[in-house]
């Protein structure tokens, strides 16, 4: 329950901003992908904050909180693991 009352107070809270900037929901494609990016920057700022802090380098900081992963996403498989799972019916 306290995951969905926090994920509400957010939308709120982009809401309000939404507003403040007078950008109206749903926000202009490019407008929309910047705000995604920064969710996602934002993110990680407490983990890579909590390495720096504990004596790590900025970059290995980033290593540690496995940002990059996290921020990219996967990346794309070679193409014969992409054929055996089209083969088998996963879609990506």
């Amino acid at each position: 329950m306290k995951l969905y009352v926090v994920s509400l107070g957010a939308g709120v809270l982009v809401g309000v901003v939404y507003s403040l900037l007078d950008v109206r929901s749903p926000a202009p494609p490019v407008v929309a992908l910047i705000g995604l990016l920064g969710i996602l920057i934002g993110e990680q700022l407490l983990p890579v904050a909590k390495h720096v802090l504990s004596g790590h380098g900025f970059f290995a900081a980033i290593d540690h909180a496995n940002c990059r992963r996290h921020v990219m996403g996967a990346l794309p498989s070679n193409s014969k693991d992409r054929a055996s799972s089209v083969e088998s019916g996963d879609r990506a």
